[in-house]
């Protein structure tokens, strides 16, 4: 049996990829749920084969959930649902070693498939996604970088950017002077725009 958990907000949706997926005889939805603060801990619980994510959930921004499966639960691939994809968005999932990436408007034996596609340990993408995201412009931004840019967008002050990094805040408020440099911002609100208008966040 493939284990499945189920992340999706919306109800009505939820219900309705849950009817999908206990059809087959070979899934099991083990877990589903609404909130993204509940992934970690249900993903740690039932250790499922692959989590069906919807990443435009309310809470968490973006991957940074999506990521934390993976590095915390290498066996769980994570098949990301979304209505609103960017190619950069795309480009950073695949870079990460996401599964698969699905539109929500796919028919729905998509999704089936998708499932055994990665529990086989197959990714899964639509190709005119993959070839957008890879003809997407990189950001021109280190890892560090964004790390510190992706926390401020969060709205994590200096001192707080600095504790959780382990560094100065002298060297935070350097990351983020030039980060605004790079991106040609003018404040650091300025340069989480522009990061979030091209997909980098």
């Amino acid at each position: 049996m493939i284990k499945v958990l189920l992340a999706e907000d919306v109800h009505m949706v939820r219900g309705a990829l849950i009817a999908l997926l206990t059809q087959e005889k070979d899934i099991d939805v083990v877990a589903e749920l609404g909130d993204s603060a509940k992934i970690m801990p249900t993903a740690r619980l039932h250790r499922p084969d692959v989590a069906v994510i919807d990443i435009d959930m309310p809470g968490e921004s973006d991957l940074s959930t999506v990521e934390k499966v993976h590095s915390e639960l290498p066996q769980t691939r994570a098949l990301i649902l979304t209505n609103h994809w960017r190619p950069a968005t795309v480009r950073r999932a695949l870079n990460m070693g996401v599964g698969g990436f699905l539109l929500k408007d796919s028919p729905p034996e998509n999704l089936v498939s998708a499932v055994r596609e990665l529990a086989a340990g197959r990714r899964v993408i639509d190709a005119d996604l993959a070839v957008s995201a890879w003809q997407a412009p990189t950001p021109p931004l280190t890892d560090r970088e964004m790390e510190v840019l992706r926390l401020a967008a969060g709205g994590e002050g200096v001192t707080d950017i600095a504790a959780r990094l382990h560094l100065s805040p002298g060297t935070i408020r350097n990351y983020l002077t030039t980060v605004a440099t790079k991106l040609n911002a003018r404040t650091r609100v300025d340069a989480v725009r522009i990061a979030l208008d091209a997909g980098w966040l």
